[in-house]
């Protein structure tokens, strides 16, 4: 079993399962000086932790129902906002993430070992211990004006999701999204929610000037799937619903079908028929990634939640990372190598081709970007 001890209290269907939730363990991270494990003393089923409550659900023969974990959220005065990349598999060299954390709590996520750095849990910890960067747009706004600064896309929320539960009252994407606005300096975001619908106002008079691009990752069709890989994102048909709106306001979409899990989420080939029908136009995908502490969490998941086929699953991983659970070399972290990597690129370039993704490429304007004027007070942040 995984370091850190499952937060669940049912000995065997909902062995490690917390409601609503990815993770199934507060994992411990790579920087911890020590670390714990379950251990069976004798008097009781070390795999979970008894509560009062449940206890009395066991006495009576109920089974209990998993734990629920509550959000938090804490603020971080940031001191920079842009992050910059000279990854040459990346098509993109500036981002800016408002949020520290998701809520979706896709177990998959490469992102997932960033909350290492705050001596946070990967695990639950990182989709339920929540930071927002409060002054992000302020500080963005500094950065943009200086004279030296040269504009390029910005991608918005290429670590974690910008538009994740808690943007629906901080709204700090949306400040992000007027300063573009304001001074024509071009984006992308990549999303899986549907709340990016509510800045449409924002987003379709840019789009229609070529300063944005909107990503929507469809993972599958199948909503179950879905719900367990993804427990808080949207449901597949409500993110078709989404690339039909952004399409029919007039905004470029591309869809992410990503990542592609060997035998999980099979469906490719009807994930992009259906996101070609609503009204996407580009498409790019990418295999499992599984970094540092993100193995063992991916490994606990697949025992919770598909003991039977846990151990192929993982050998076509393998297969695909050259015997690893993972290759971080540039040429292939993406992609993968190998017979199935080139199989399952042979399956997505086919169906692309047939379909009419990928015709026309997209390129943002930066020639209409005027920087920001900072009067006096704003030059003191």
């Amino acid at each position: 079993m995984a370091q850190g001890v499952p937060l669940s209290f049912h000995p065997r269907e909902h062995r490690g399962a917390v409601k609503g939730r990815g993770s199934t363990s507060r994992m411990e991270h790579r920087f911890a000086s020590d670390a714990r494990e379950a251990f069976d003393d004798g008097w009781g089923d070390a795999s979970y932790m008894r509560a009062d409550d449940d206890a009395a659900a066991l006495s009576d023969g109920v089974p209990p129902m998993p734990i629920s974990v509550p959000t938090s959220v804490r603020f971080e005065e940031v001191r920079s906002a842009i992050s910059r990349n000279d990854s040459p598999d990346l098509g993109f060299d500036q981002t800016v993430n408002p949020y520290r954390g998701c809520e979706h709590g896709c177990i998959y996520c490469y992102a997932r070992p960033t909350h290492s750095y705050l001596d946070l849990s990967p695990g639950l910890d990182f989709e339920t211990k929540l930071v927002a960067r409060r002054n992000i747009a302020q500080v963005l706004r500094n950065e943009i004006a200086k004279p030296s600064y040269t504009c390029k896309e910005i991608v918005i929320g290429s670590v974690t999701d910008a538009y994740q539960p808690i943007e629906r009252e901080h709204r700090i994407t949306r400040s992000l999204l007027e300063l573009m606005h304001e001074t024509s300096h071009p984006f992308s975001i990549v999303t899986k929610s549907s709340a990016v619908e509510r800045d449409l106002d924002l987003i379709v008079p840019m789009a229609q000037r070529g300063l944005c691009s909107i990503h929507i990752t469809v993972t599958t069709l199948d909503a179950d799937l879905a719900r367990r890989l993804e427990p808080r994102a949207a449901a597949p048909w409500r993110r078709l619903k989404t690339i039909e709106v952004l399409a029919s306001a007039g905004g470029p979409v591309c869809v992410s079908v990503a990542p592609q899990i060997p035998f999980l989420n099979e469906d490719m080939e009807q994930v992009l028929e259906a996101t070609y029908q609503a009204g996407a136009r580009r498409a790019f995908y990418s295999v499992l990634r599984l970094p540092w502490e993100l193995s063992p969490l991916f490994r606990e998941w697949l025992q919770q939640h598909h003991p039977q086929r846990a151990q192929r699953v993982m050998a076509r991983v393998q297969d695909l990372r050259g015997g690893k659970d993972y290759n971080s070399r540039f040429d292939q972290r993406m992609k993968g190598q190998g017979i199935w990597a080139e199989l399952l690129a042979q399956r997505f370039r086919t169906t692309c081709a047939r379909l009419g993704f990928n015709r026309e490429r997209v390129t943002l304007r930066t020639d209409l970007f005027a920087p920001p004027s900072l009067d006096g007070q704003q030059r003191l942040f």
